[in-house]
């Protein structure tokens, strides 16, 4: 019984010692073609990479990626929602915003000429233009704000080289922070929201409004993120300030429907016709002239165009949003696979570990 105590304390020992003295029984042929076989396979396989020396640190991360593979997931479900929510709430602003150019196209008509007269359709020398820039409030949106911020800085940067006074109406909170650290000229700023209603359209345009019929500027320019599509959003300016007839009587809008098709997620943009003049008797008698009716249209006009772009901008944001979350989950699935083969490497590894020093525990007893 002692002697098999011995004998099992010197295989344990031995076992713990350096490969090259347990192989050191091994016949010289055979253990050169070991080493050669052992060389040559490690030159071709890559490296195993065990974090801390460890095969659980890999599979603790692996589990933190697809943890967070879900909230991506979650997110970008999330802004799909917002985005047809947004979709609804133009589909609803459509019957106002097309009785308001039927009834402008027809007040035109009437007037012909005269409609020159009016404050809001008259062209200035422009010494001074107000830039709005609509950016988000949130980011996590790749580059919706960027690409705007962007924009905004070449434009005013433009209108300085040609002599034009600039100053800015900032609505969104990235745009307000990006443009109040580099001391730009800002006049006012609002917060975006994920809902902007009908209220926060009204103060804006009564902003710009008193902005311009005051005289402290002679142009508004509007730069916003037109929707094209979930993968596509495209920087736009438009002048908001003064208006052109034309422009209300002969353009029509464009409506955006989100689809899904084998769980796939898609827009459908369609171009809506122009509304038709409403015509007016000429022996119809207004109460009032008709240059003030047309004159209390414009505001009215002009707050449906500003909530049309702040909702556009919205949608613009969560198509980013999900184009966003999509591409990282895409990359969290891609790591937590690499990420596996390392983890199975490392047990591999560590299988075969084990085993070598098995079998060097049992030549070394022979």
């Amino acid at each position: 019984m002692r002697f098999f105590c011995l004998s099992l304390l010197l295989a344990t020992a031995s076992a713990f010692t350096t490969q090259r003295v347990a192989f050191t029984t091994v016949a010289p042929s055979r253990a050169s073609d070991a080493v050669e076989e052992t060389s040559s396979a490690h030159r071709t396989r890559k490296a195993t990479i065990v974090m801390d020396g460890k095969a659980n640190a890999i599979r603790d991360r692996i589990t933190s990626v697809k943890n967070t593979r879900k909230i991506t997931m979650a997110m970008k479900l999330v802004a799909a929602a917002k985005v047809r929510r947004a979709q609804d709430a133009v589909l609803a602003t459509r019957p106002f915003s097309e009785t308001l150019q039927s009834v402008f196209g027809g007040l035109i008509n009437r007037l012909g000429g005269e409609a020159a007269d009016l404050p809001l359709l008259t062209q200035r020398e422009v010494k001074k233009v107000t830039l709005v820039v609509i950016t988000g409030d949130r980011g996590l949106c790749g580059g919706y704000n960027s690409f705007m911020i962007k924009k905004a800085e070449s434009r005013f940067n433009e209108l300085k080289k040609q002599g034009i006074d600039c100053d800015m109406v900032l609505i969104g909170k990235k745009g307000i922070s990006y443009f109040e650290r580099r001391k730009y000229p800002i006049r006012k700023t609002f917060e975006t929201g994920q809902n902007p209603d009908a209220k926060q359209g009204l103060a804006i345009s009564e902003e710009l409004l008193n902005t311009y019929l005051s005289g402290e500027t002679d142009a508004v320019e509007l730069l916003y993120t037109k929707f094209v599509s979930l993968i596509a959003s495209q920087p736009s300016i438009r002048t908001l300030v003064p208006f052109s007839a034309s422009e209300i009587t002969t353009k029509g809008d464009e409506v955006f429907q989100l689809t899904s098709d084998s769980g796939d997620f898609g827009v459908e943009r369609k171009e809506l016709a122009v509304a038709e003049p409403q015509e007016f008797p000429n022996d119809m008698i207004f109460e009032q002239d008709p240059l003030q009716i047309v004159n209390s249209i414009l505001p009215l006009y002009l707050n449906g165009q500003i909530l049309r772009t702040l909702q556009e901008s919205v949608a613009s944001e969560l198509a980013a949003r999900m184009q966003s979350m999509q591409s990282a989950s895409d990359n969290a699935g891609a790591l937590a696979n690499e990420l596996s083969l390392q983890y199975n490497r490392a047990r591999q590894a560590a299988v075969t570990q084990e085993i070598l020093e098995i079998v060097a525990g049992a030549q070394a007893l022979e």
